[in-house]
Order: C-alpha cells, then structure tokens, then sequence
C-alpha cells in the first residue's frame, strides 16, 4: 500500500486548507481518499477498495490520528474495487455509506444508506463537495468537486479514462462526462483519480490522448 499525504488548495470561508491523504490499496491499485476538515475534524473515506484487515488498520489509524470523525463513506461508483472496504470501515466508524442511485443496486453486503444525484452537496465543517453525475465508465459513476478540487473516480485519469465497457459502460457516454462535466472546470484545478497519480484539468486537456478532439474548449 502507498500513501501520500497533501494540503488541498481548496480553503474554507475562514482560509483553512481541506485535508486530503491518499492511500493506493487492494488488488487493482484504487485510490482510497481521507478527506477532511482539521479545524472541525469531521471527514469523509472516498473509495475503500482495501481488500484486507492490514490495509484498513493503517486508514483507519490515520483517520484516529488527526482525530477526525467520519460522517460519510462515499462511493464514487459500484465495482467491487471500490467497495469492497465498505464493510470493515462502516463498522470502524459506523458512518453512512453513500452511492448514485444507478450504482446503488451493486451494493450488497452493506447496502447504501444514502442514494446521490447530481447537484448533492456533501457538508464537511466548513467545507462542500458537490455531486457531478458523470456516467460512463457505469451508470451511476460521479465525480465530487471542491473548490479548487476533484475526485473525479474512474471517470478521467492523468493520461486516460476509465474502461467503458458494456452493459454498464459506454464510451459516448464517458466522452460527454469528461467533456461536458470535467473539461469545463478550470485549468487549475486538482484532480485525484480513482486509479494512478494526481493530475490537473489543465494537464489532461493538454496531454490526455483520448481529449485531443477537446482542445479548443
């Protein structure tokens, strides 16, 4: 398991910088997110697609360490290596599990407690992440937008985007997300991927291969 650990730009109305730390887990090398505000020390777990009790352990003695209170376990869509830690972190933390209508059927074992759509808003302290539905990669894929910052899932990628295969996927579908939901968003701002490194909106208009045909947005 790799970890990184950063300050967001994203700041509060009263300046303070929104906790983010990454941990690379499970078999398919998902991004788990940590998100959280220091000063009122509620946060959320993005993504627990940690297979194994060790790899729950260190997130979760990351989580006590800054003392943060998780509110919500948010899902940025329904494949198993996303989900497959929902179980161990929902019982460590007792928060509630959250996932876009669409990919809520995928949930089993716990189900979801709350269903997203696009335009929710997800209050952590003195910061908010909305909800962009951005299907695609499945039905129900969101990505979840800060200020200065995006948790984009396995919607766009540095370098690519997420697999689009049938029924659940579509590669038309992917194409408008990016296009019409991502590629909007300004040049600056941070992206973390559900897979791979860290990127900026900016890099992937300018390098991404699969959004050459965006270039003039």
């Amino acid at each position: 398991m790799f970890e990184s650990i950063e300050y967001s730009k994203m700041r509060s109305e009263s300046g303070f910088k929104m906790f983010v730390k990454m941990f690379t887990v499970g078999m398919s090398w998902t991004n788990c997110f940590i998100v959280g505000d220091p000063q009122t020390e509620e946060a959320i777990v993005i993504d627990p697609g940690f297979d194994n009790a060790l790899e729950a352990k260190n997130i979760l003695k990351e989580i006590q360490r800054n003392r943060f209170r998780v509110k919500f376990i948010i899902n940025t869509h329904g494949h198993h290596d996303h989900t497959d830690g929902n179980k161990m972190m929902k019982e460590a933390t007792s928060a509630h599990i959250l996932i876009h209508e669409y990919d809520a059927p995928l949930l089993n074992n716990p189900t979801a407690d709350k269903t997203l759509h696009e335009g929710d808003t997800i209050e952590l302290g003195d910061f908010t992440l909305r909800v962009v539905h951005t299907p695609g990669h499945t039905k129900g894929s969101i990505a979840l937008l800060g200020t200065d910052a995006v948790f984009s899932g396995d919607t766009l990628f540095a370098g690519g985007i997420g697999a689009c295969d049938p029924p659940d996927g579509s590669f038309e579908e992917i194409m408008n997300s990016i296009r019409n939901k991502l590629l909007i968003l300004p040049d600056h701002l941070k992206v973390y991927p559900g897979h791979g490194p860290v990127t900026t909106i900016g890099e992937e208009r300018r390098s991404n291969p699969f959004l050459q045909d965006f270039f003039h947005l």
